[in-house]
């Protein structure tokens, strides 16, 4: 017998004089002591020498109980890799230990019926072995199941036990003075106040704060008041009311309004929305009109309108037109504006597309459709001269140096230099020198491939024609007026180029732009160079040919930028009627 069986068996012995035991599960007072034991069939129990080994054995094992050693010693090894096996492991020298002989149902059903003592004997997987429990165990199991203590004499919930006394003894506990901190303000209070004064007038406190009302509709509720719906329940809507029939569905109309069989025949020529929907016919009298052919399906389409169509109910709002308009202010508070007109310039037989005043205002330049272009005097509107180009004038520019009187003008696609013949005869004579071609300058290109711009001679009229190779939309000229530029929307890195008139030189400065260009200018006094695309307006340094400055001006499409004459501001435009005003010296866009 082993250690683990000779301690329970001598614990079943002592616990045998109990008055209570188990039978079939439960205790019973008829179980005697012998119901207790275990059966053993290598030891002898009534032998005084087995029973004195048993006693200290029980002695032993009274605090290690838990702590039996185990017979197979295979380790701690998952016993599901020997379940198909026949044995559990090896031993500590490397030999396999068999398992036992496992009884069958029936053998277990009889044993069980033969020995009561069967239901407590639970079967020992690790050390393949049964192992019946002790009356002290089944009582321990018992109280377990029923949601007690182990130990009957462990109380749980013990009587509260009051161990301070309420009476006043008349001293204190501690003899110690008072501190001296109890009775000065605390610094660190005084702190946590200020803090909360300073959060308090700043408004990062507030008492008063009012409760925010739930935001609560109907998710699929109508504009009907909801309260009228939780009351009544849904409100009732009225169906609309069947048309009535008028004076097209009379029994005897008069001999005008009865379709012809030409006209019947031309009404299934046409869509059915367009057919009409009776066709008058004449009865001598009442009692002889037929009963209406189109009365059972009009009544059940009426029908299906009831039970299936939805009903809203609008609410009609009168509305006065009037307050509808904007209220324009008072023209006395528009004052002083132009009332009158003073003055007007004569002459051009199509629409005027471009103006430029010269430089000392007393000179104007006008391009028209009409295929001319007129040199005005502003102050008296004499028209001083005519040039017939033969095309559509887009764009003008007057030469802003006072001696050199030159106009730009774009004509159809390329660009045209004329002399615009004011000034004295020293101005007249440079503007002529200016405008002469000899030989043909250099151009920018000298890779062997088709130059941007073209200086030639214009046929019929004293100036130069550049010719580009696409479409001129934009001129504009440098303060100091040798130098001008032009824009080529679809010209790719040779869309916006740079020209000088006394050298006959034009080159393009950009080997790559970042949008197609629209608009190119000059500054008025400084050397800075302003290009402008669908987004953006980009500020270039002439001297460092570097980028200055990078304004985004929030429009949608830029169509137009032009530079205050003191050079402080610049305004840009689109086609929408909104512009953008930017301040040149901080790059700060002001509406």
């Amino acid at each position: 017998m082993g250690r683990g069986e000779g301690e329970r068996e001598h614990e079943g012995d002592d616990l045998s004089a109990d008055d209570s035991s188990w039978s079939d599960g439960e205790w019973s007072e008829d179980d005697d002591e012998e119901s207790l034991s275990f059966e053993d069939s290598g030891s002898d129990s009534g032998s005084g020498s087995d029973a004195e080994s048993d006693e200290v054995v029980a002695e032993e094992s009274d605090s290690s109980e838990d702590e039996v050693a185990p017979r197979n010693t295979v380790g701690d090894v998952p016993l599901e890799w020997y379940k198909d096996e026949e044995h559990v492991g090896y031993d500590i020298e490397g030999r396999k230990i068999k398992k036992r002989d496992r009884e069958g149902r029936i053998e277990a059903y009889l044993r069980n019926a033969d020995d009561n003592k069967n239901w407590r004997k639970i079967y020992d997987e690790y050390n393949d072995e049964e192992v019946q429990i002790t009356k002290e165990e089944a009582k321990i199991i018992s109280r377990l199941l029923k949601g007690k203590t182990p130990h009957a004499n462990v109380d749980p919930y013990p009587d509260y036990v009051d161990w301070f006394e309420y009476e006043d003894k008349g001293h204190p506990l501690s003899s110690a003075p008072e501190p001296k901190r109890r009775f000065v303000p605390s610094k660190w209070e005084q702190k946590k106040v200020v803090k909360l004064v300073r959060a308090i007038r700043n408004g990062w406190i507030k008492f008063d704060k009012p409760k925010e009302e739930p935001n609560l509709y109907l998710l699929w509720g109508d504009e009907t008041d909801t309260a009228d719906n939780k009351r009544q329940g849904l409100s009732y809507i009225p169906a609309p009311k069947p048309n009535l029939p008028g004076h097209e569905e009379s029994y005897n109309p008069s001999v005008e309004y009865i379709p012809t069989q030409e006209e019947i025949d031309s009404y299934q020529l046409m869509y059915e929305e367009d057919r009409p929907k009776f066709i008058p016919k004449r009865f001598e009298s009442l009692r002889s009109v037929p009963a209406y052919e189109k009365a059972l399906r009009e009544g059940f389409d009426r029908c299906l309108d009831l039970y299936l169509c939805p009903r809203t109910r609008k609410k009609r709002i009168n509305i006065d037109p009037e307050s509808l308009k904007p209220k324009l202010p008072s023209k006395k508070d528009l004052r002083p504006y132009p009332k009158t007109c003073y003055l007007e310039f004569k002459g051009h037989t199509g629409p005027v597309k471009s103006i430029s005043v010269e430089m000392t205002g007393q000179w104007l330049a006008s391009g028209s459709s009409d295929g001319t272009i007129r040199v005005w005097e502003v102050e008296t509107g004499r028209c001083l001269k005519v040039w017939n180009v033969g095309g559509d004038v887009r764009h003008i520019a007057w030469n802003p140096a006072p001696d050199r009187p030159i106009i730009a003008a774009i004509v159809e696609h390329d660009l045209l230099l004329l002399n615009a013949g004011v000034g004295s005869e020293e101005v007249q004579l440079r503007a002529k020198e200016l405008l002469q071609i000899g030989e043909m300058a250099p151009q920018d290109d000298t890779d062997g491939k088709k130059p941007a711009v073209r200086w030639m001679k214009h046929e019929k009229l004293d100036g130069i024609t550049l010719i580009h190779q696409k479409a001129v939309s934009n001129v504009d000229w440098h303060f100091k007026g040798d130098y001008f530029t032009t824009v080529v929307p679809s010209g790719d890195t040779k869309a916006v180029l740079l020209h000088q008139l006394s050298k006959k030189h034009s080159h393009h400065p950009f080997r790559k732009l970042p949008g197609l260009p629209v608009v190119a200018t000059f500054h008025p006094s400084q050397k800075m160079f302003f290009v402008a695309t669908k987004k953006f307006v980009q500020v270039y340094d002439l001297q460092k040919a570097q980028l200055v400055k990078k304004l985004e001006s929030g429009l949608r499409e830029i169509s137009s930028i032009s530079i205050h004459p003191g050079g402080r501001s610049q305004l840009t435009s689109q086609l929408d009627s909104s512009f953008s005003n930017f301040e040149l010296l901080q790059g700060v866009a002001l509406n």
